[in-house]
């Protein structure tokens, strides 16, 4: 009889170890959604900030679907690099969790709006208040002009104080983010070139390919590496040329680095269009004009993956 009890024991602690390893495996392979604003990236990996809620370590991959929300209901999503994904971007994202507790995202979702703010933030710009100020003088005009439709107007006004609430939720989260990012205060500076351009002129010359190729070459040796690319023309010209030539300057960049140095798009950063700023000479000069339209390229390493916090 003892025997018999002892069988049976036996028996019914394998069908419990049984229930809870599938438990942990069904857990670990669940469907997951969150939603937060991106304040880090390392590599194939970043790190997402939800409200009230400690960081998520989203792991991206080959098979990770980037897009952009389109249209009055968001219906339609346009398809988007990963070097879209830039801290302080706010993102949907749905995936399931490996055993690292890591999310492997399968779809990232964001608003234009939202990007351009999170790269206008990163360049130094403020374009979340300019947008308020600009809502704010079209609803006045509105008011003004179209007094009998008071109902569209209430409706307008809601929709603003929804944006402006959700600004408010965030603002702390993005600044604090891009703050980190734009001081490098995270950060080390493992490696760095810099390639000039003449004027006007957004080609990449032969002489500084050998050096992009070459710091291609050292970032890949670096554990969890990030390349910053950043953009930047000399005063001469409008503001508008000078900011595009900024941006389409660093993207010749990155495409040296993408399709000639292999680098993953995964670990690499949005091309960042600097426009006037942090220049380097003064643009009185010949000499200081071609020192200022420049691309700087630099390898990034989070400082908690080298342990140097």
């Amino acid at each position: 009889m003892k025997k018999l009890h002892a069988i049976r024991y036996v028996g019914l602690v394998a069908i419990l170890v049984a229930t809870l390893t599938l438990t942990i495996q069904v857990a670990q392979g669940q469907s997951t959604q969150i939603q937060g604003v991106i304040n880090g990236r390392s590599g194939a990996t970043m790190t997402v900030q939800s409200v009230g809620s400690p960081n998520t370590v989203v792991l991206l991959t080959d098979s990770t679907s980037v897009g952009e929300v389109e249209g009055v209901f968001k219906a339609r999503t346009k398809q988007m690099p990963m070097t879209a994904l830039i801290p302080g971007l706010p993102v949907q994202i749905k995936g399931t969790l490996n055993d690292q507790n890591q999310l492997v995202a399968d779809t990232i979702k964001f608003k234009g709006s939202d990007l351009k703010a999170a790269m206008d933030a990163q360049a130094g710009l403020q374009p979340t208040e300019q947008k308020v100020a600009a809502n704010a003088a079209q609803i006045q005009q509105s008011q003004q002009e179209i007094a009998a439709q008071q109902a569209a107007l209430q409706q307008q006004q809601a929709q603003l104080t929804e944006e402006q609430q959700k600004v408010a939720a965030n603002k702390a989260a993005i600044a604090a983010a891009n703050k980190r990012f734009g001081e490098l205060g995270e950060y080390n500076i493992l490696g760095e070139a810099t390639v000039l351009f003449g004027n006007g002129k957004i080609t990449v010359e032969p002489q500084y390919k050998e050096q992009l190729l070459k710091l291609a070459q050292q970032a890949k040796g670096i554990t969890a590496y990030i390349l910053q690319v950043q953009g930047y023309a000399s005063a001469v010209g409008s503001a508008a040329l000078n900011q595009r030539l900024s941006s389409e300057r660093a993207e010749a960049v990155t495409a040296v680095l993408v399709q000639q140095g292999q680098i993953p798009l995964t670990n690499m950063l949005a091309p960042g269009a600097m426009g006037t700023s942090s220049q380097v000479d003064s643009d009185k000069t010949s000499e200081g004009q071609a020192e200022n339209r420049r691309v700087v390229v630099r390898i990034l390493q989070n400082k908690g993956v080298s342990g140097t916090y």
